[in-house]
């Protein structure tokens, strides 16, 4: 058993020696009090796990030092200690807020040391608790920018719909790196459910015969290492919300089980026959096309409809380029401070990169240039030198030469100056090429099959014009 910190408040001399003695020798930091006055006085010198507070005493009773605890320290955990039933005092005392009420006239020790497990386990849940919850909302006030393109807003006003309903399963679909992890806990978060735990598990990090285990628990002896009973993540999310990230890799056995637990909120551990009733929340996550699987029975139907009941579409970052400069000087900011750099701001043709450039990786992908950049180089202006090496320069200005063609092509007339044939038909194409890459979401092979060339001159072509890694392979 961890060791805990218990103050015993008690007038009867016996009590503070003998109980003391078993307590230490469970591991328990234990000190003592004679009087309520004592014991007030030593929490307020240290706090303490767990109050044994004795009702009768010759200063002041327990209700009146229970009291006095609850003003002053309104989490403290107290469990009441009488040397005789009083069924009137008990029930008053358990409505003051103690967690439990022992007679101290016949052996105590064994109900005593299962009463200190229950309350000192649950404290200490509730602190885990309590902490995850200050991790999760400090890497989501860090991580999360408000974007301010259409799209962004379209997603920002579907979460703040669906957050109003407790148990409304959300299904949210976008590439990878596009920040899906981050708008499943805004959902959490906005919720009513906000005040229980968002317990997380990735289905494409866990071997698939661990997943079930993972999902739904198991009985002791359900499999060879099955040693003890374990609670699953359905049932310790109870009272707050599942997310499901990458969920398209879920075996088929496991979706006929989760299936279930939409439909009826219940389910068996496994190698269980009792049903357990759960209220959760599910979310799920994937970067994948499960209408697709759908078609192609990898992934069941009526879970997809079930899963997908609310979708939210997350727009890849090349679809909300608005978005770009602002998300840049937030990781800007970010990395100035975790590597104390003094980098204040980006160049304009370091920009014009940033914006031109396809973002295959999305979010993360920006995030990780200017982690690196930041680490590795000093200054106060990005250059574009800093992002060339990494992501290519820019694209050629393509504006005017477009405007050009556009007037030659629609009235015949020719601009004073000229006109650039081939740095024109070369914006019309790197134009063209920037279009299939969004209509495909940054896949290479249908990118080129849509535009009915080979790969190796799709690739020749976005090296021209300053796309990504000629050599990368987006498929």
């Amino acid at each position: 058993m961890t060791k805990a910190s218990i103050l015993i408040i008690d007038d009867d001399e016996t009590i503070r020696y003998f109980l003391p003695r078993d307590l230490e020798a469970e591991g328990f930091q234990v000190q003592t009090a004679e009087t309520g006055q004592a014991g007030l006085r030593a929490l307020e010198r240290e706090p303490v796990d767990l109050v044994l507070l004795d009702i009768r005493m010759p200063d002041l009773t327990g209700i009146e030092v229970l009291q006095r605890i609850r003003e002053q320290w309104p989490e403290q955990i107290v469990v009441m200690l009488t040397g005789e039933p009083d069924h009137e005092t008990a029930v008053q005392a358990m409505r003051l807020g103690a967690r439990d009420y022992l007679t101290k006239g016949k052996p105590i020790r064994e109900e005593l040391l299962l009463v200190l497990d229950r309350e000192l386990s649950a404290q200490r849940l509730g602190r885990e608790v309590q902490h995850h919850r200050r991790e999760r909302s400090q890497k989501f006030s860090r991580d999360f920018v408000r974007g301010e393109s259409a799209a962004m807003q379209r997603v920002y006003t579907i979460v703040e719909q669906v957050a109003g309903s407790e148990s409304t399963s959300v299904l949210i679909q976008g590439e990878s790196g596009t920040g899906k992890e981050l708008i499943a806990h805004w959902v959490h978060d906005l919720s009513a459910r906000r005040d229980k735990q968002m317990l997380e598990v990735n289905c494409a990090a866990i071997p698939r015969e661990l997943l079930e285990s993972e999902l739904f628990g198991h009985e002791k002896g359900a499999f060879t290492d099955a040693r003890q009973q374990k609670q699953g993540l359905l049932e310790l999310a109870n009272g707050g919300t599942l997310f499901l990230d990458e969920v398209g890799e879920m075996s088929l056995t496991i979706q006929v089980k989760l299936l279930r637990v939409l439909e009826r909120m219940t389910f068996k551990r496994v190698g269980g026959t009792k049903d357990i009733t759960v209220s959760v929340r599910v979310i799920s996550a994937t970067n994948q096309d499960l209408e697709t699987m759908v078609r192609e029975q990898r992934f069941r139907e009526d879970l997809y409809y079930r899963l997908k009941v609310v979708p939210i579409r997350v727009p890849a970052l090349r679809e909300r380029r608005e978005d770009i400069l602002p998300l840049a000087r937030h990781f800007l900011n970010q990395f100035n401070r975790a590597f104390s750099k003094s980098f204040r701001s980006i160049d304009p043709e370091a920009e014009r990169i940033l914006l031109s450039y396809a973002w295959p990786g999305n979010i993360r992908e920006l995030r990780n240039l200017f982690e690196r950049i930041v680490l590795l180089n000093h200054g106060d202006c990005i250059q574009a030198t800093h992002l060339n090496a990494a992501i290519g320069p820019a694209p050629p200005k393509t504006d005017s030469e477009l405007s050009a063609l556009r007037q030659v092509v629609e009235t015949g007339h020719f601009p004073e100056d000229g006109l650039d044939l081939e740095g024109a038909l070369g914006a019309v194409e790197r134009e063209i090429i920037q279009r299939a890459f969004d209509w495909t979401r940054g896949n290479q092979s249908r990118t080129a099959t849509l535009l009915q060339m080979k790969r190796d001159k799709l690739r020749y072509r976005m090296k021209l014009y300053g796309f990504h890694d000629a050599t990368s392979d987006l498929s």
